[in-house]
């Protein structure tokens, strides 16, 4: 049984997709990345997995914090699961704890005594990719700061979609006044100089995650709307939507169940530069320290570490790498996705 059914004309843009080979497996490989950075706990933690622990079975990736009493130790605040691991395999009792693939987290700093960090990439001490430079697991910060940019992105895009969407084809619908006066207040509000807004409401209030996609949204949906608006104008004459108002159908269902359908190809490919542009937008404003405040995992408050400490190699080329992956494989997903769906090759009319 299918719980739905595509339409011929959507086969073929998907069969399209995927025949674009470098757009298709940049897709899956970024699908995954972003599946797995939603269980990153389980991968990159300072929290076991799982402990065994004199016949009784511990979840603490996900648990509350577990005590050192817990596990037979002498203190009362919480345990360090990596001493605990090295703890019980000296025992050899039977017992045992399972670790993350990175056993640090991203807020964690490893010192050492009568050692400085940045710390190089050890596969003994599992610093993968080293530390930054007050100790902090390089690639725990990768992992979850691409996991904040990616949500960051995505909720913007969504937003920003949802308005602009609305309001462009409302303006592509009713012209004439309403039309107008939206025209002089986007081409007001898009002067207004975006970085000074960021700069005047960071010395009022410290942003966070949210105000930062409210601060953005604010002036993301202009870009959508025109583009909304001119296909809107290029649809009002034709010979389906005369018929659905002459059948007394309403403005809302004439622009959303039978307009929208036929416009909404030509906005599908911008969706993947937007969440490109979405990323870049929350890196620099982190660089030039108008983003997320620390101790929030950022790939850009690594690259300024790594721009400034210039002789521990390994951050600065972590951060690099990572965003100019990221950012090629969105692109070729754009590409792919621009082709698959272009509005001269299909086309249909309800």
């Amino acid at each position: 049984m299918t719980w739905f059914k595509l339409n011929p004309l959507t086969r073929k843009k998907i069969q399209r997709f995927k025949s674009i080979r470098r757009g298709y497996y940049s897709f899956v490989i970024f699908t995954a990345l972003v599946l797995l950075s939603c269980f990153a706990e389980l991968l990159v933690n300072n929290r076991a997995v799982l402990v065994q622990y004199q016949g009784n079975w511990y979840f603490p990736t996900y648990g509350a914090v577990m005590q050192g009493t817990t596990f037979g130790l002498d203190y009362q605040y919480e345990v360090n699961y990596r001493e605990l691991q090295k703890r019980m395999q000296e025992e050899n009792s039977g017992d045992f704890v399972i670790m993350p693939l990175v056993p640090y987290s991203p807020y964690e700093n490893d010192l050492r005594e009568g050692e400085y960090p940045p710390f190089p990439p050890s596969f003994e001490d599992k610093h993968y990719l080293g530390t930054d430079t007050i100790g902090r697991d390089v690639m725990a910060r990768l992992v979850y700061g691409f996991r904040t940019a990616i949500f960051f992105s995505l909720i913007l895009l969504i937003v920003s979609y949802i308005i602009g969407v609305s309001i462009g084809a409302a303006m592509g619908y009713f012209g004439g006044l309403f039309d107008l006066l939206f025209q002089r207040i986007i081409e007001i509000w898009s002067n207004i100089p975006f970085l000074y807004v960021i700069m005047i409401i960071s010395s009022i209030m410290i942003p966070n995650f949210f105000t930062l996609i409210a601060i953005i949204l604010v002036f993301g949906w202009i870009q959508m709307t025109w583009y909304m608006r001119t296909v809107t104008y290029k649809e009002k004459a034709r010979e389906y939507v005369m018929a659905a108002r002459a059948l007394g159908a309403s403005n809302s269902r004439v622009i959303f169940n039978h307009r929208l359908p036929n416009t909404v190809s030509i906005l599908v490919p911008f969706s993947p530069f937007s969440l490109a542009n979405g990323i870049i937008a929350l890196t620099s404003l982190d660089y030039l320290g108008f983003g997320l405040q620390s101790p929030t995992p950022s790939w850009c408050e690594l690259l300024s570490q790594g721009s400034n400490n210039l002789e521990s190699i390994w951050i600065v080329s972590s951060v690099i790498v990572s965003m100019t992956v990221i950012l090629v494989m969105v692109t070729f997903i754009g590409e792919a996705v621009r082709e698959a769906f272009d509005p001269k090759k299909h086309t249909t009319y309800e």
